[in-house]
């Protein structure tokens, strides 16, 4: 495995699993967690049971992590009227 690249090891439906990415990545879904005041289990559970069969448990926490951030990105913020 890359240097570049943390490992957790988790238990989904019953079985041991591990799941590579970049830390970058791993923060993000740990801001997700926070504002979704869901565990990391469950986050990656919801992800893994929509994923695409031929995609990756790594890549499809990738693009949920991006999508999520775009997301963001797009919800105009509240302003106060002066």
């Amino acid at each position: 495995m890359s240097r570049h690249l943390r490992k957790r090891s988790l238990i989904l439906a019953g079985h041991d699993t591990s799941v590579a990415l970049e830390p970058t990545f791993w923060a993000v879904l740990e801001r997700m967690i926070a504002n979704q005041n869901v565990t990391l289990v469950q986050l990656v559970t919801q992800v893994d049971a929509t994923r695409a069969p031929d995609q990756s448990l790594a890549s499809a926490l990738r693009v949920h992590a991006v999508e999520w951030l775009q997301q963001r990105a797009d919800t105009p913020t509240f302003k106060n009227p002066s």
